[in-house]
């Protein structure tokens, strides 16, 4: 059975969908081909590197990426998680289906270190949720 393919999108490719494509590629084995892109890449946040090795993923190693309209077109499906990546997205073939999660960004929080790391965990564990039912439901 050939394995199925997941885009991740974002902004700028720099904490959710990262995160989601790490959480994927942990959990997906040799079913998923997983990707994530930004529509204005920008780097890796250390925050969501950090929070995701203390969940036991390792996305040190990844980089903020563009999307590729290869992969764009080729995915079955295709998850937004914010609001710019929804409205940005451009345009998939009817047979990609296209899955948005609106999801907060860390990135943006305001207040002490304790409490910004509080917002990234907490996102973490809502991408963390979602990807598992993506996989099993998929």
């Amino acid at each position: 059975m050939p394995r199925k393919k997941v885009l991740f999108l974002c902004t700028g490719n720099s904490c959710r969908s990262q995160m989601a494509e790490g959480f994927a590629r942990a959990m997906a084995g040799d079913k998923w081909d997983v990707y994530s892109a930004g529509t204005n890449p920008v780097g890796i946040n250390p925050r969501a590197v950090q929070v995701m090795a203390e969940a036991g993923v390792d996305i040190s190693g990844r980089t903020s990426k563009a999307i590729d309209p290869e992969i764009l077109h080729s995915a079955d499906v295709v998850v937004t998680l914010c609001g710019d990546a929804h409205e940005s997205c451009p345009l998939t073939p009817p047979a990609v289906k296209r899955i948005h999660w609106p999801l907060e960004d860390p990135a943006r929080t305001t207040g002490t270190e304790e409490e910004i790391m509080a917002k990234f965990r907490e996102v973490r564990d809502e991408i963390k949720k979602r990807v598992a039912e993506l996989l099993t439901t998929e």
